[in-house]
């Protein structure tokens, strides 16, 4: 069937940007859009940003219930010049949806609710599905995960569509997520802005505290497995159908980081831990400016394994921290809400339900896999006892967090086949669970 690929677009072009603080009215246009397209649902509000609850009802009466969870936040889209078309005027060109959100995670989650409400059109909706739309996902945030708390309902299974692909033409079902830890560092030294010829070599050097500081845990990640899982030969036979190291890091335009990283890659992307420095910053490096400044900055995060306690794992971090700082210094760790890892057994009913849809919807039997990266609201689902299914339909051809991000027309239709599988399957599988 054709697609309502118009009323996508009305979600692609509400600039629901949750990174820079200043789209408040468009993060709750975007939410309200969901809401409606569910049918009318309650949108939540004193959490953070503004969440979807909604309920798209079954079919049939005494139906387990199912959340299909997704986000309808996005990245801000950088420079308008590096887009092709801008980013919040979707256009299909070739066979693609390009557009701020129209893999992550705009496209994938309207898909997934598309099929539940056509399928309920049908009459042929065998589970009711609980919608809650997040809006802090880009952004680490732990409001759907504080609301979640609060709600005391049976969820019988969850659904997500907000992961990748094995490859461009091999769907997948993501059995692990990594954690994290992080924090904004703020390192302060002198009073003010010194000259470097009257003194340097005699005042701090807030940049090379912090470059120093940074040196005790950067190429450490060993230093931080305490608790990883280990992995079972049957998940690795899984990954060796997967492209190789070399090719996953050259497709991503990456240098790797040493020569074991291609042959290790999906080890230390997936099971261990990994300390990345994301920015540092002192005065502006664009000046020819002979000055010392008064203090330096940095943000850094550890993705945690599963089996990892993020707790420990964020103090054993500030320790190093603190503990490498000069005692001349001040510092500031102001700390990223923590995300705990997950993991669910293929093998669980519910979990394997899914491979047979994806399967029926695209005529592709998926691939299990890890993803290295985090989305807190799986491993609070799993911590409830919700079955969780997280599969979706991005490919690394998809560019998302980047300019032209976009989706291609035959996975938005496989996403669509795929849930409503999905769907079909777990008013089965959840039927003879009772």
């Amino acid at each position: 069937m054709a697609l309502p690929l118009d009323e996508l677009f009305d979600l692609l072009r509400i600039e629901s940007v949750s990174s820079d603080g200043a789209h408040g009215a468009e993060l709750l246009q975007a939410a309200e859009w969901v809401s409606a397209m569910a049918g009318g649902g309650t949108v939540v509000e004193g959490f953070g940003n503004p969440l979807v609850d909604a309920l798209i009802p079954a079919s049939v009466a005494d139906a387990p219930t199912v959340v299909a969870y997704g986000h309808y936040d996005v990245q801000a889209p950088g420079d308008p010049a590096l887009w092709t078309s801008p980013a919040f005027a979707p256009e299909v060109r070739d066979g693609w949806l390009y557009g701020r959100g129209a893999s992550d995670d705009k496209g994938n989650y309207w898909a997934l609710l598309r099929a539940a409400l056509d399928l309920a059109g049908a009459g042929e909706l065998g589970v009711n599905v609980r919608v809650i739309a997040d809006g802090e996902e880009e952004i680490g945030g732990h409001s759907v995960i504080d609301y979640l708390a609060t709600v005391d309902d049976r969820f019988d299974a969850a659904v997500i569509f907000d992961g990748t692909m094995a490859g461009a033409e091999r769907p997948a079902v993501t059995t692990a997520l990594r954690g994290l830890a992080g924090f904004q560092v703020r390192l302060v030294t002198n009073r003010k802005e010194l000259h470097s010829g009257l003194y340097g070599g005699a005042a701090a050097n807030p940049v090379h505290d912090l470059i120093a500081m940074l040196s005790a845990v950067t190429g450490r990640d060993g230093d931080f497995a305490a608790g990883a899982a280990p992995v079972s030969d049957e998940e690795r036979a899984g990954w060796a159908q997967l492209p190789d190291g070399a090719a996953m890091l050259a497709e991503a335009g990456a240098t790797p980081a040493d020569e074991a990283a291609a042959s290790e890659f999906y080890d230390r992307t997936w099971a261990r831990p990994s300390l990345s420095v994301h920015s540092i910053g002192s005065g502006d490096p664009l000046l020819h400016k002979t000055s010392i400044g008064a203090e330096a900055r940095a943000s850094l995060s550890l993705r945690l394994a599963p089996g990892q306690d993020p707790a420990a794992l964020h103090d054993l971090l500030e320790r190093r921290l603190r503990e490498s700082c000069p005692p001349h210094a001040t510092l500031e760790l102001d700390p990223w809400p923590p995300a705990t890892p997950a993991y669910v057994s293929p093998h669980d009913p519910v979990i394997a339900s899914a491979f047979d849809a994806i399967e029926r919807g695209t005529g592709v039997r998926p691939l299990p896999m890890r993803s290295g990266g985090t989305i807190p609201i799986m491993a609070a689902l799993v911590a409830r006892g919700t079955p969780t299914i997280l599969s979706g339909f991005a490919t690394s051809q998809d560019d998302i967090h980047s300019p032209n991000e976009r989706m291609r027309l035959r996975n938005l239709e496989w996403a669509h086949a795929a849930g409503a599988e999905i769907f079909r399957g777990l008013a089965t599988v959840l039927g003879e669970r009772g």
